[in-house]
C-alpha cells in the first residue's frame, strides 16, 4: 500500500511520518518511510538546492522536483511496493499540483502530464491531507527554524507571503474534494498524539479492507 502525507508548511508532516510507521509496524507491517525531495542520493542534493538555495525560476523548480521524483519512485517507491512494503512518503505528485500548480500558477494540465511520465502512471492509495489553516502553519514553522538544523535558513517555501500559501491550501482543497476515496483530510490542529490517533481511524480500515481483497483473490 501506498501511502502519502501532504499539506502546506507546518502542518506536521514530519512528526506524524513516524508515529504512522510505528503504528504499522506494530500491527505486523513492513514500512517504508520515506520523502520528497531527498529519498534518493539523487533528491538530497536536490532538496538542499530547493531549500536552501537562491530561488528558481517556476519552471525551473518544477523539472527538479520532476527529476527527484522519477529517481525516486524508480529506485526506492517502486521496489519497495513490489516487495509488499507498505510506503510512507512525505510529499508526492500533490504537493506539485498544490505548490508549482496553484501557488505559482504553472498549468495543471502540464503537471498532471509529466506526474504521470516521471512516475509510470503511480498513484498512492491512500492520501492524507494534514489541514490547517496557512496562518497557523506559517506560525509553526517560522518558529521552529532557529531549532532545527534543516531549516537554519527558512525554505523558499516558507518565505514566500501568506497570500501564495492560501492559494497553497486552496489547492489541496480542490484536489482533496476532486479525490474524495483517495484523498483524505484529517485536521492537523491538536497534539501531535491526537493528530496521530485521528491518522489511524482512516488508515487501519484502509488496510482491513485490502487485506480482505488479498484474501479473496
Amino acid at each position: 500500500m501506498f501511502i502519502t502525507l501532504e499539506g502546506g508548511e507546518g502542518v506536521g508532516k514530519t512528526t506524524q511520518q513516524p508515529l504512522l510507521a510505528e503504528q504499522l509496524r506494530q500491527e505486523g507491517y513492513a514500512c517504508l518511510c520515506t520523502r520528497e525531495p531527498g529519498g534518493t542520493a539523487l533528491g538530497k542534493t536536490l532538496r538542499d538546492l530547493l531549500l536552501h538555495g537562491d530561488p528558481f525560476t517556476p519552471l525551473a523548480e518544477l523539472l527538479l522536483y520532476a527529476a527527484d521524483r522519477a529517481e525516486h519512485v524508480s529506485k526506492v517507491i517502486g521496489p519497495a511496493l513490489a516487495a509488499g512494503q507498505v510506503v510512507v512518503c512525505d510529499r508526492f505528485t500533490d504537493s506539485t499540483l498544490a505548490y508549482q500548480g496553484y501557488g505559482r500558477g504553472i498549468d495543471l494540465d502540464l503537471i498532471r502530464q509529466l506526474n504521470r511520465w516521471v512516475t509510470g502512471g503511480l498513484q498512492p492509495d491512500l492520501t492524507l491531507w494534514l489541514d490547517l489553516p496557512p496562518e497557523v502553519g506559517l506560525g509553526r514553522a517560522r518558529s521552529r527554524s532557529s531549532g532545527v538544523v534543516e531549516l537554519a535558513v527558512q525554505s523558499t517555501n516558507e518565505q514566500e507571503d501568506l497570500e501564495f500559501h492560501r492559494r497553497v491550501y486552496c489547492g489541496f482543497e480542490t484536489l482533496a474534494a476532486a479525490e474524495p476515496q483517495r484523498i483524505v483530510r484529517v485536521s492537523a490542529q491538536g497534539s501531535p498524539a491526537e493528530v496521530a490517533a485521528r491518522i489511524w481511524l482512516v488508515v487501519k480500515p484502509r488496510l482491513a479492507h485490502r487485506n480482505t481483497i488479498a484474501n479473496v483473490d
